[in-house]
């Protein structure tokens, strides 16, 4: 299940195009695979698995908030099982949910949550907080609150701290790699088990590279 949760990440779109190319290309590979909606549902019934792919914090921590959209603003309302909330991304209207991650030294998820786009970054500040006594966490100016912020956070400002560009890699990695600047479900539980996928996903994606990078170093030069 993880592994086919691994696969949908990485393809991104519509369950049903996805289903449709797993069971044609790989149904073999997987001793046969159930119906749509019964994968689906086994999907966010075992996400809890996905959660030993997390990675382990460092000293220097890194959270930022990225945008994902749901629906066109006309189409708001239109459904009473709808979760997402309508709010501005890069200066255009559209309703959505808001996926909220930290990294450690290495770029790996260490933890995660999501909330509706309409909601301020200091929403999570409990993710920082959990990190208190052992790590410092670098957040952008968006998670100040009139409240005070978390001790361990640092807020920095534009231009400093560039050890907060990994963050920004991350996201541009899964917009372009899994498509997930725009989601097409619309229950909290799928999109819950597509998001704990996607983490795993690049999770696994910065492992294998890392691997590969330095089984590469490891060659004689003339073998490289």
């Amino acid at each position: 299940m993880v592994t086919i949760g691994l696969l949908f990440a990485l393809k991104g779109g519509h369950f049903r195009a996805f289903y449709r190319w797993l069971k044609r290309d790989y149904e073999a590979l997987f001793a046969g695979l159930p119906d749509r909606t019964r994968l689906q549902r086994l999907l966010v019934t075992h996400q809890d698995w996905n959660a030993r792919f997390l990675a382990d914090p460092s000293f220097f921590l890194v959270i930022d908030s990225y945008p994902i959209e749901l629906l066109f603003p006309i189409r708001q309302g239109r459904s009473s099982q709808q979760c997402g909330k309508k709010s501005k991304d890069k200066g255009r209207w559209s309703i959505g949910i808001k996926l909220c991650w930290v990294l450690n030294r290495f770029g790996q998820v260490i933890d995660w949550d999501w909330g509706t786009m309409n909601i301020p970054d200091k929403e999570f500040h409990a993710l920082i907080q959990q990190f208190s006594g052992g790590s410092i966490v670098l957040a952008d100016y968006g998670f100040r609150s009139k409240d005070g912020v978390p001790e361990n956070c640092k807020l920095c400002a534009k231009g400093t701290w560039n050890d907060r560009m990994s963050v920004e890699t991350s996201f541009s990695l899964v917009t372009v790699i899994c498509d997930l600047k725009r989601v097409y479900h619309r229950l909290q539980a799928f999109i819950q088990a597509r998001l704990a996928s996607v983490v795993v996903l690049f999770n696994v994606l910065l492992t294998l590279c890392a691997s590969a990078s330095s089984r590469r170093s490891s060659f004689p030069d003339e073998h490289r």
